[in-house]
């Protein structure tokens, strides 16, 4: 737990960190990386996350409705991080004026968002029994990374302080680790029970479908063919597949 809890903190924090230190990304670059990201984190939505909440849930249907409720309530949260999840970023520009209540609506709801995906790697008994493949926590990383990075090119353009704008990342990469901690609390005691973790699980496989999905088809302009970015999703796809079957 504690490798983990690291490398979902300084993840995070790294990537948000370079948003400063590099203020221009070239467009194309970055949207191949979100490709990658995007299709590795659904391959591993796909192949890994929901074949164990189906093979082991006593109600097939009932995980169903709960993965479609995760898939909405992210579509909620989006309300609210501007689509940051799926690495949307500013660009500052002088005539716009940016209150700092809108950067903590942005933080808190990307925040619960990472808190869910961070209580994803506690592991109760009937999840993940067969293995403890590091594919997911792989997916998690490479999903948080351009979610941090979009965040800080956001609160750089909503607060006046780069010092705040840094406590705001501080406490953004903590959310996961955090989320991390107190899952991996209540199942060493038993506090909740597996049928709950199955339904935390299961909402927080349906945000995945929703993040990944969402990068996919918007890194399509109108639906044009592009041979670059299905090549990157396919090699991100694979590579997930080679994570979970081989390692």
């Amino acid at each position: 737990m504690i490798f983990n809890f690291f490398v979902l903190f300084l993840t995070a924090l790294l990537a948000g960190l370079a948003a400063l230190l590099l203020p221009q990304v070239k467009e194309n670059r970055y949207k191949l990386v979100l490709v990658f990201a995007g299709a590795y984190l659904f391959a591993v939505t796909i192949i890994h996350i929901l074949p164990e909440l189906f093979s082991r849930a006593a109600d097939p249907t009932q995980i169903g409705l709960f993965i479609l409720a995760g898939f909405f309530l992210q579509q909620i949260l989006e309300y609210f991080t501007a689509g940051v999840e799926h690495g949307h970023m500013h660009k500052h520009d002088q005539r716009h004026h940016h209150k700092v209540s809108s950067a903590v609506l942005v933080l808190v709801g990307l925040s619960i968002h990472a808190f869910l995906e961070g209580s994803l790697l506690a592991h109760p008994s009937t999840i993940h029994e067969h293995h403890e493949s590091k594919s997911l926590l792989l997916g998690i990383v490479l999903h948080k990374a351009p979610a941090a990075f979009a965040l800080m090119s956001i609160l750089i353009c909503q607060l006046s302080s780069r010092k705040q704008a840094i406590l705001f990342l501080v406490l953004f990469s903590l959310a996961s680790p955090v989320g991390l901690v107190i899952g991996d609390y209540y199942v060493e005691h038993s506090m909740l029970s597996d049928e709950a973790f199955t339904i935390l699980f299961a909402i927080v496989s349906g945000n995945f479908l929703h993040i990944s999905t969402t990068i996919v088809f918007e890194s399509s302009v109108d639906h044009h063919f592009n041979a670059k970015k299905l090549g990157v999703g396919v090699l991100g796809a694979l590579i997930a597949v080679s994570a979970e079957y081989l390692f």
